[in-house]
């Protein structure tokens, strides 16, 4: 798969499984319930494994297991649905998370720019969106007007 990281197109070798997929032995995105549930299994698993969320994800849950995880993939069913967005602030600010937040599903590339500033640093875009024509949308903004995740301040510091 390809995906954007670190502000290029590279090829990825992970794998996003459904709750009913089966696992390959490659690195695979599990859906965070089955990981939470077939932990002691997945030890034996000859890949890397990390998991996925969504909009009904309780982080609570999520977070005392945030420093065995090297990716998290955050699942935006609809580029209308902006839970994602708050699923990152609150892994990157709240939780403290330094891993790999990626963005996953319906993830156009208007999107990339503000998701970034909420703290997701790769990108799998939806299949009929070009990934090197997306990396442009990574670039449109110079001025930044409000603080994010991302670190960078907003423009009114810098009077």
């Amino acid at each position: 798969m390809r995906v954007i990281k670190d502000g290029e197109v590279i090829e990825d070798c992970w794998r996003l499984v459904e709750e009913d997929d089966g696992l390959d032995e490659g690195d695979c995105i599990l859906p965070f319930p089955r990981w939470l549930a077939e932990r002691e299994q997945l030890k034996s698993h000859p890949g890397r494994i990390a998991v996925w969320i969504d909009g009904s994800v309780d982080l609570e849950c999520l977070a005392p297991h945030l420093e065995e995880l090297e990716l998290v993939a955050i699942r935006f069913p609809s580029f209308r649905d902006g839970r994602g967005y708050s699923l990152a602030r609150l892994l990157r600010e709240r939780h403290g998370y330094r891993g790999e937040l990626r963005a996953v599903g319906d993830v156009l590339r208007d999107q990339l720019y503000p998701m970034r500033r909420c703290g997701i640093d790769s990108f799998a875009l939806r299949e009929d969106q070009d990934p090197r024509e997306a990396l442009k949308g990574l670039k449109g903004f110079a001025v930044k007007y409000q603080a994010a995740a991302d670190g960078e301040g907003p423009i009114y510091r810098y009077r």
